[in-house]
């Protein structure tokens, strides 16, 4: 009787180790992942989808109720986290499960450049396929309302840069760190301004920012080009800035300006308004709000393009004549 016990707990033991070893063999066999293979577990999917889905895929050999049994005896490793997994490190089950239980989710860029506009940012979102779009059932101010700005148009609220996100990130997420860190610096420039009067809130200097945006986007001249733009507020001149008549055209503007799009009045015409416009007409960088904010001294009350991105700057309409003879007309000719 004794010896029979013995035989019966020896089998035991060997079925057990032979157990262990499959189930140790299973979840430590070799995963083969294709290049760049992705893999996302959907918010609040349940470990028996999870598991079931990654057998039916192909993604793993190990049977799924081995499978699923294992996750719940690691589960004090943590839970699977929702998102989208890179699989390309992924050599065994064990480290499959170890990465849906890190949360290190794949991220992407998504870049918006200076001097774009609000609706050049709608079409850029609108174009990026892992993104949640919720943008195009709202109104440009029913977005500002949402960023906490009621009644403001968006454009120049927004600042240019490279912004990471996770699949499934709405578009207005990341609008609104867009939004958030434009108010920062604009916060951080605006404490320092140099700038006097005529340049009298926060808001003015993002409007005077987005038209120096526009205007150059050489580092040496837009200083120089915000000192012209604040030197005629204080004389009471007219900006006369072609990238306002541009904006206040809208899709009019057929690429070429023109004389009679000059005397063609728009609250955005600085040929035919006094002061700044209404509002930004784009989203204008660090530098240009810099500048706007802190230009440096100078007489300068003109400026016309080179025509190799850098300007020639006047102090008398005599000067201002000549360049314009020299860099404009002569060229037509």
């Amino acid at each position: 009787m004794r010896r029979d016990l013995v035989v019966f707990f020896v089998g035991i033991i060997c079925v057990a180790t032979l157990g262990i070893g499959y189930c140790y063999q299973q979840i430590n066999s070799p995963i083969v992942i294709k290049d760049g293979e992705t893999y996302v577990i959907e918010g609040g999917a349940s470990l028996f989808s999870i598991t079931r889905q990654l057998v039916e895929q192909g993604i793993v050999s190990t049977p799924e109720r081995l499978l699923r049994y294992y996750a719940l005896f690691t589960r004090s490793e943590g839970t699977l986290k929702a998102g989208e997994y890179d699989l390309t490190m992924v050599r065994t089950v064990g480290d499959l499960l170890r990465l849906f239980r890190s949360g290190k989710v794949i991220e992407r860029d998504i870049t918006f450049l200076e001097g774009w506009t609000f609706a050049d940012w709608r079409r850029h979102l609108t174009q990026e396929s892992y993104i949640d779009h919720q943008l195009s059932r709202l109104s440009d101010l029913e977005v500002m309302a949402l960023m906490g700005k009621p009644h403001v148009m968006p454009e120049g609220w927004f600042f240019p840069d490279t912004y990471r996100f996770t699949r499934g990130e709405t578009d207005l997420m990341i609008l609104q760190r867009a939004h958030m860190k434009m108010r920062a610096v604009l916060e951080e420039e605006w404490s320092t301004r140099s700038v006097g009067v005529v340049v009298a809130t926060p808001y003015d200097a993002i409007i005077l920012a987005s038209l120096v945006e526009k205007e150059t986007g050489a580092d040496i001249d837009r200083g120089k080009v915000s000192r012209v733009f604040v030197n005629r507020l204080e004389k009471q001149i007219r900006l006369q800035c072609d990238p306002t008549v541009i904006y206040g055209l809208g899709e009019d503007f057929d690429g070429d300006i023109k004389r009679k799009d000059l005397r063609n009045y728009t609250p955005y015409n600085t040929y035919r308004i006094n002061g700044l416009p209404p509002t930004p007409i784009a989203m204008p960088s660090k530098e240009a709000i810099l500048a706007a904010v802190n230009p440096p001294k100078s007489e300068y009350v003109y400026f016309v393009a080179k025509g190799d991105g850098s300007h020639q700057f006047s102090t008398t309409l005599k000067q201002h004549n000549a360049a314009v003879n020299r860099y404009i007309l002569n060229k037509k000719n």
